[in-house]
């Protein structure tokens, strides 16, 4: 890796956890406080262990943002205590994805009603975030997806691109957005130097249901994360660094998925900063 850029990059970083027991205790060992967290939410367990891990992160002096997938609200009411208890605890972002709760726990089906219905709690949260795939969804045609970003910028302030392994499909899709007049701030989502054998230990630890979603969704992920030389978060972002540094690119820096493996993340992000200080 080189350049300005990329270390301007790694210097604004979001570093997304599960909601483990442990999760609290690694982030506050091994995360500094100018790094963004974002808690993810699980379709099995709900939004509670989300929301209670962000009040007590919050409480430590971390700026969270909790995922408030559209699929685990129940319904206005439940979307108003939610945003709430958000606000109660000084959030101020939010990331609203669709979710992957089959079926929906209530009447939101997708982002977009969502992010309309906080436009009409007069924007409680100052940034809100919404999902970009650069790989293809296994759903929804791509064209869709940048649609659908398309109709959500009026109600969004940054978009987070899904995990992608392939620097070239990444720089496309960042230009396809941009030819769309998608303006909105991209963090890019990679994953961090994260072991296929942790990365396994993880899906079993959320829920064997969840687990088997899990797998079944990111098989190809393992593939990547076992083959000798397969992944490399440097060799992704060294691959990507002209299209993601381009001037017109609108990276605002990067959504690592640690997987919970915080310690190795925070390791390998002061490692490649210090040698682009070179």
């Amino acid at each position: 890796m080189g350049g300005e850029g990329l270390k301007a990059l790694l210097s604004s970083v979001r570093y997304e956890v599960l909601p483990a027991k442990a999760t609290e205790e690694k982030v506050l060992a091994h995360v500094p406080r100018d790094v963004v967290v974002t808690v993810t939410a699980s379709p099995v367990k709900g939004l509670k262990p989300t929301l209670d891990l962000v009040e007590r992160l919050a409480a430590h002096g971390y700026r969270v943002v909790p995922h408030v997938p559209a699929r685990l609200l129940r319904d206005d009411a439940h979307l108003k205590d939610v945003v709430d208890r958000l606000r109660q605890a000084g959030v101020d972002d939010v990331f609203v994805p669709a979710g992957d709760a089959d079926p929906p726990a209530g009447v939101y089906h997708g982002a977009l009603p969502v992010l309309r219905r906080l436009g009409e709690l007069d924007s409680p949260f100052a940034r809100v975030g919404i999902t970009g795939y650069p790989e293809s969804h296994p759903l929804i045609h791509d064209d869709l997806t940048i649609q659908a970003m398309w109709d959500k910028r009026a109600h969004a302030t940054y978009i987070v691109s899904n995990l992608c392994f392939d620097a070239r499909v990444l720089g496309e899709w960042v230009g396809r957005i941009r030819r769309r007049d998608v303006t909105l701030p991209l963090y890019v989502g990679v994953a961090g130097p994260v072991q296929r054998a942790k990365l396994l230990a993880m899906a079993t630890k959320i829920g064997v249901g969840e687990s088997t979603r899990f797998l079944t969704k990111h098989a190809s992920w393992f593939l990547r994360f076992a083959t000798p030389g397969g992944y490399s978060p440097d060799r992704l972002l060294a691959r990507s660094a002209e299209a993601l540094t381009a001037p017109g690119a609108g990276v605002a820096g990067l959504h690592v998925f640690t997987f919970n493996q915080l310690a190795e993340t925070e390791r390998w992000r002061q490692a490649a900063l210090e040698r682009l200080g070179d």
